[in-house]
């Protein structure tokens, strides 16, 4: 498993280790119990046969209840789990408003494209960061601060998965107000993100960079962004003709449909 490196990642690892471990426990169990009953009731002469029983009433009640159980149990912490990560609030506005950071991120055919909407304390507009497959664009985060991530497609359907977050969320044409989530990262450095869902020839290609640095060097990097003329909303079309090229379309709304 990566190194969690936010919040809500321990839930996924730990419901990781800990299914692990009831698995392994179950085997174990479970080859015992088949290696006890080929030794104690294995044939010990030609002339004598092991009893044969037809059915067990307890034993059948027994191997039907126990998975059923088990499966209850891997439901309710798996629920449990996910109530942990998705803890932000269903409404897009209300999410938005309760984090002190968000950033917008929007999945096209062949990359991705970032625009910090909330947060930058030295710049004035929404700014925005965009990358092709031959030049990988990178997601800036604050540590230890919470950030609302709205996810937004303008073509196919996307999966958002920064690796070491421990967790992926897909990223569907028409369903901006409901793909988001809110997440913490509480370790710095650079780690990789890239697409999780087959959308097309250069899915393979869809890559990206997270990194959390300080609320210092993340103010200076939108400053640098802003003096760069990447300033206003930024949701680009799919590309049309070739894979290096990708066409930036700029506005206050976020465009709905595939570009023509």
């Amino acid at each position: 498993m990566p190194d969690p490196r936010s919040e809500e990642a321990h839930f996924v690892y730990d419901l990781w280790q800990w299914s692990w471990l009831a698995a392994m426990l179950t085997g174990i169990l479970v080859w015992g119990l088949i290696f006890y009953a080929i030794i104690k009731y294995r044939r010990r002469s030609e002339t004598e046969i092991p009893v044969q029983t037809r059915y067990n009433l307890p034993i059948e009640i027994f191997y039907t209840i126990a998975p059923v159980m088990m499966v209850i149990v891997f439901f309710f912490f798996t629920v449990r789990a996910q109530d942990g990560i998705l803890h932000a609030p269903k409404d897009l506005d209300k999410a938005n408003a309760a984090a002190p950071y968000n950033v917008t991120v929007v999945g096209q055919q062949w990359s991705w494209t970032f625009n910090y909407t909330k947060g930058g304390k030295t710049v004035s507009d929404t700014v925005w960061e965009s990358g092709t497959p031959d030049d990988i664009p990178t997601l800036w985060l604050v540590q230890d601060q919470e950030v609302s991530i709205d996810l937004y497609s303008p073509d196919v359907i996307h999966s958002f998965w920064p690796t070491d977050f421990l967790f992926k969320m897909d990223v569907v044409p028409g369903r901006a107000k409901d793909n988001h989530f809110t997440v913490k990262p509480n370790k710095p450095g650079m780690f990789i993100g890239r697409c999780a869902e087959l959308c097309g020839l250069y899915h393979s290609r869809m890559l990206f960079n997270v990194n959390v640095v300080s609320e210092a060097e993340y103010n200076q990097h939108l400053e640098e962004l802003e003096a760069a003329g990447n300033v206003g909303m930024n949701a680009p079309g799919p590309y049309e003709e070739e894979v290096k090229g990708i066409e930036h379309h700029n506005g206050d709304e976020l465009n709905t449909g595939v570009q023509e």
